[in-house]
């Protein structure tokens, strides 16, 4: 059986970039390269036909750890919850109202990015908090 090794998650949108510059803000990442050939990613979209000027961007790891985060434009908005999405765990090890006051100070920066925020689920017992947000095209994440 072949092992999976690398993997990206890729995101349907109206705006790439805008969204892809979001996503490296939230979690650390970097614009990758523009190909070889292009000085710039604008070079680059430029030289492409014009139906095809602005369908995709992308970011990356900058350690190489993390998978490549791939945003394709598409004609319809979104609709419906999401099936899949990305926790992103800013509070791991922390627990009551020490995790809680991490949570709402990302929660806040994420804000500022032009995050909103849905709602937060409270420690339950089984579960520690979480904060269930959504980017700037209304795609749900957590902070965890």
């Amino acid at each position: 059986m072949t092992s999976v090794r690398q993997f990206q998650v890729t995101f349907d949108c109206a705006e790439p970039e805008r969204v892809a510059r979001f996503w490296c803000e939230v979690l650390g990442y970097v614009v990758p390269p523009p190909p070889e050939g292009s000085a710039t990613w604008d070079d680059f979209n430029r030289s492409l036909p014009s139906e095809h000027q602005g369908s995709a961007f992308a970011c990356i790891d900058p350690s190489g750890t993390g998978p490549r985060l791939f945003f394709q434009r598409v004609p319809e908005g979104k609709v419906v919850k999401n099936r899949v999405h990305l926790d992103v765990r800013v509070g791991t090890g922390l627990v009551g109202e020490e995790r809680l006051a991490t949570l709402e100070a990302e929660c806040a920066r994420l804000i500022e990015l032009g995050a909103t925020r849905v709602r937060l689920l409270p420690a339950d017992g089984n579960d520690e908090s979480c904060i269930v947000m959504q980017d700037l095209e209304g795609n749900e994440f957590c902070l965890d």
